[in-house]
């Protein structure tokens, strides 16, 4: 059976940066307040959820968005809101942080998939993470509202759908962004291993 592949000093530092962008991209409305949807706040987790995966392949994506939640779980503000700790379980939101570690996975194995990857892949790539995104986050608010609020304040899983059509365009603009500038960035990084590797040999 093959084994993982160890994690270098150069993959924790990686994994550490964007365990960072996470946490700040959640709070971005600590700065600017007036980002908001019905009371909700905007945030930069979905584009650097999406670079996490792009840049630094599924498995180091995803192992980014796990030590992110596992920090947040632990009490650490670092959820939008500046939220944190086990409560954060009941939030009708937290679907789409445990998202992550699958959006983050599914991107980067798409990806991957391509030793070349060109523009039209992290496209694809970018897309198919939003689905999971969606379908997990969203499916997860329906159960919350149903079975973790008030009676008055369940909603249908019709309703679920429509209340993410709100952010369905800032989350495409988003993803596509993040798209376009992550073949740049990808390039450099992996001629940066590939010359680590060359010095080594």
């Amino acid at each position: 059976m093959r084994q993982p592949k160890q994690l270098s000093v150069t993959d924790l530092s990686l994994i550490a940066m964007f365990v960072a962008f996470m946490s700040i991209g959640a709070n971005i409305t600590a700065w600017a307040p007036f980002l908001q949807i019905g009371g909700v706040p905007i945030t930069l987790q979905t584009f650097f959820c999406f670079l996490s995966g792009a840049l630094l392949g599924g498995r180091r994506g995803a192992i980014a968005m796990v030590v992110y939640v596992l920090i947040g779980l632990t009490g650490m503000p670092v959820f939008a809101g500046l939220k944190g700790g086990l409560s954060t379980l009941l939030s009708p939101t937290f679907g789409f942080i445990l998202s992550f570690i699958f959006t983050a996975y599914i991107t980067g194995k798409v990806i991957e998939y391509k030793q070349q990857p060109t523009m039209k892949r992290f496209i694809a790539a970018s897309i198919i993470g939003l689905l999971f995104n969606y379908l997990i986050g969203t499916n997860y608010m329906y159960l919350s509202f149903a079975y973790f609020m008030d009676a008055n304040q369940s909603i249908t899983y019709v309703d679920a759908w429509l209340i993410m059509l709100a952010y369905l365009p800032i989350d495409l603009l988003t993803i596509f962004v993040a798209a376009m500038i992550a073949p740049r960035i990808y390039l450099i990084i992996h001629q940066s291993a590939r010359m680590r590797l060359d010095t080594s040999a």
